[in-house]
């Protein structure tokens, strides 16, 4: 896996990945997870990209949003499009266990750009930034693969992840009650949406 070929390619493809990531219709996964949250609360998104659609629904609807993003020009459009959210540049593969302290985390189309054995660590450290019963809702690779893929929205982009059994147990070991699993095949791609509550 190679960061900054993720990096280099998304502040490339910035706003076309803006105008095409909108053909998902997440929002019925968005409506289902805020339904379990408490009024106002607030919510960590690891991979933030330009805030539209996911950040935008989410202060839409009364939530605070904090957003992470290793691409300037995602951070740089997520400002603009989402300004009542705050956005920072990070790698979430950096992250520490307990640098937020949030009631819920969300990842859409992220986690599988980073290499598949830091997943577990990933999750760990997302279950240390919630409370007991915090929430998740993220999206995951459907299938064992990695490798790269050349035309990417007109970019190189990589990935790595691992099938849905392997996914759920990574997740439910990392501290998670599995809530919801579903594939997704919206816009003609395959993910595996869960939603799960720290134990």
């Amino acid at each position: 896996m190679d960061k900054n070929l993720v990096k280099d390619s998304y502040n490339q493809i910035a706003e076309t990945y803006l105008q095409t990531r909108n053909q998902f219709k997440n929002l019925k996964y968005l409506e289902e997870f805020v339904k379990l949250l408490k009024p106002g609360a607030e919510i960590l998104d690891l991979g933030c990209g330009a805030g539209k659609p996911v950040d935008e629904f989410l202060v839409k609807n009364g939530f605070k949003v904090i957003g992470l993003d290793i691409s300037e020009n995602q951070i740089k459009l997520a400002k603009k499009n989402v300004p009542e959210g705050k956005f920072y540049l990070k790698d979430i593969s950096l992250l520490k266990r307990g640098e937020y302290q949030v009631d819920a985390v969300v990842s859409f189309y992220t986690i599988f750009h980073i290499p598949r054995e830091t997943h577990f660590e990933l999750f760990e450290k997302i279950n240390s930034f919630l409370p007991k019963e915090g929430l998740i809702l993220v999206t995951m690779g459907s299938s064992d693969w990695e490798g790269t893929e050349d035309d990417f929205h007109g970019a190189k982009m990589c990935w790595s992840h691992y099938g849905q059994e392997k996914n759920r147990e990574i997740i439910e070991k990392a501290g998670f009650e599995i809530l919801f699993n579903e594939i997704d095949t919206t816009g003609g791609e395959k993910h595996q949406i869960i939603i799960g509550k720290k134990k």
